[in-house]
């Protein structure tokens, strides 16, 4: 019985490793909580570790993909013209019938007498090297006769592109026509994505990774400014971010391997650079000029817990994408660690970037000559923004300042954020609450504060009802029972068009903006619901 591959040895062996992993995991559910978290970082080590180890030191390295020949069995791909060259006619002096190698000339200013001199000779295409009779060294005789044509056609070569080859027919045979792409289609292919410009202030650390621009999880202390070019592939389904696949181990920052980044097939960050405020305005300035849709419209979306800049860039990416909007996109990112563990460390970073952020806002509001500002909170970035909006009213003249607040799954204390709620009244022509009550992480962050319901959570007590605040359920459509990553009000087509509604007309109460929401009354108020499974 023949050998199997590796990539079906690696499959078996992974398989059954899982399995017993997951026989393991489930075994230690009985134990007390703290054993029970030892034991199972323990064995996610016992797992992972020998893997590591394989995939480190042996022969083989990580297992080839499936379809990938070896790199010594691959054919060789056909040649292109190099940068300043042109295609030249065929080589003559070849078998009748057979192709011989294509050959290039050099654009250069040298004399026709230097010609020969500059010709490069090109390996053959992988079509004709298909045939037995044009394969080199596959004979004793045909490799002869190829040599032979070889040299034939080196020494009958042209002096130049214009003139006829001797012996190739006699001098009624005009020379075949040069052909070359143009320009303009070599400069500009039909590629297979979009660019959302993503335009960010951020107070972390600079952490510069594999020579581009990047920014951690440390606390700069400052505000800088850039702007991201994010690629969309056009084979986007909303409202996904599609991301190259990966193996990574929970809670560790060990990464076993990582698909390529394709931008057909990913979000990527094509560019990344840091301006400054002049350049910063200008580029914003000149963007909302060729706004029509959301037009002199300006959207800005502070992250959660548990962020990496990039994924903030790219989570605003899908926004704007999926809402096509086509405004100024803008990204807030204070210091997330970015990982699960990093709660504590998240929540005081968050409130450090106060000062930051508030600046940030201030340039958006009142120097890009936005007219229409929305602004876009998730999870614990509510913290932050919540403060920076009651610094904001506090500090302007009576009147509207900002067109849409929206608050998704806001993680601030309940009674704060109705503190905070009732101050920023008048700041915005509307405020609106998305909360849900199976949003996972919020109900770890409640038992976390000492059990007191979050503003984003939803207890049997029923969710937050303010004056002036659009409290929405959107439990029957939040997708968060399926993780930890809170994010249903980007990752739902169903809220994604609400949010989309709600900036481009703030229309209210919400259920002129979408039917089927259900009206519930309460002594506080009313709020609405998404109608729920029967």
């Amino acid at each position: 019985m023949a050998e199997l591959p590796d990539i079906v040895q690696w499959g078996l062996v992974g398989a059954v490793v899982l399995l017993l992993f997951a026989f393991a995991w489930s075994a230690m559910a009985a134990m007390p909580p703290l054993v029970r978290r030892i034991a199972r970082v323990c064995l996610t080590l016992v797992a992972v570790l020998p893997l590591v180890l394989l995939a480190l030191f042996s022969e083989l390295g990580l297992p080839k993909m499936a379809g990938s020949p070896p790199m010594a069995e691959r054919p060789p791909v056909a040649a292109e013209a190099p940068e300043g060259v042109s295609e030249a006619e065929p080589s003559v002096g070849a078998p009748a019938g057979k192709s011989s190698a294509p050959r290039y000339r050099k654009n250069s200013t040298a004399p026709k007498s230097a010609a020969p001199d500059s010709e490069v000779e090109v390996a053959p295409s992988i079509a004709e090297e298909s045939t037995p009779a044009e394969t080199v060294g596959e004979a004793a005789s045909d490799t002869a006769a190829s040599e032979e044509g070889v040299v034939r056609s080196l020494e009958t070569a042209p002096p130049s592109a214009g003139s006829p080859p001797p012996g190739a027919g006699g001098a009624d045979q005009p020379p075949p026509p040069v052909v070359t792409a143009p320009a303009e289609e070599a400069e500009k292919p039909d590629s297979g994505f979009d660019i959302v410009p993503v335009y960010y202030g951020t107070d972390r650390d600079e952490a510069p990774v594999n020579d581009r621009l990047d920014y951690g999880a440390n606390r700069g202390r400052k505000l800088t400014l850039g702007q991201a070019l994010v690629t969309v592939p056009k084979s986007h389904v909303q409202p996904t971010i599609e991301r190259p696949w990966a193996i990574r181990v929970p809670y560790f920052d060990i990464t076993l391997y990582e698909e390529a980044e394709d931008p057909e097939k990913h979000f990527t960050m094509k560019e990344l650079k840091a301006l400054s405020r002049e350049d910063f305005l200008a580029a914003v300035r000149e963007r909302l000029s060729k706004s029509e849709r959301f037009k002199d419209h300006a959207l800005v979306f502070v992250h959660g817990y548990n962020t990496t800049f990039d994924n903030g860039v790219y989570r605003t990416a899908q926004i704007a994408y999926d809402l096509k909007f086509d405004g100024a996109p803008f990204l807030y990112s204070w210091p997330s660690g970015g990982g699960v563990a990093s709660y504590t460390y998240d929540r005081e970073s968050a409130g450090q970037a106060v000062p930051f952020m508030r600046d940030f806002f201030q340039l958006v509001i009142k120097e890009t000559g936005a007219k229409h500002v929305s602004v876009i909170a998730h999870s614990m970035g509510n913290q932050p923004t919540l403060q920076v909006l009651k610094d904001i009213k506090a500090s302007s003249p009576p009147g509207v300042v900002i067109s849409q607040i929206i608050l998704a799954a806001p993680d601030v204390d309940r009674d704060n954020f109705e503190n905070i709620a009732k101050e920023i009244q008048g700041l915005a022509n509307g405020i609106t609450l998305y909360a849900a009550a199976n949003d996972r992480a919020l109900n770890v962050s409640r038992r976390f504060h000492g059990g007191v319901p979050r503003a984003g959570d939803i207890p049997e007590t029923g969710p937050v009802v303010l004056t002036g605040v659009d409290t929405i359920d959107v439990t029957a459509v939040s997708t968060d029972s399926f993780g930890l990553n809170h994010s249903g009000y980007a990752e739902n087509n169903a809220l994604l068009n609400d949010l989309q509604l709600l900036i481009q007309t703030g229309e209210r109460p919400p259920e002129k903006r979408v039917p089927i929401l259900e009206r519930i009354g309460t002594a506080a108020g009313a709020y609405w619901r998404y109608p729920r499974n029967p």
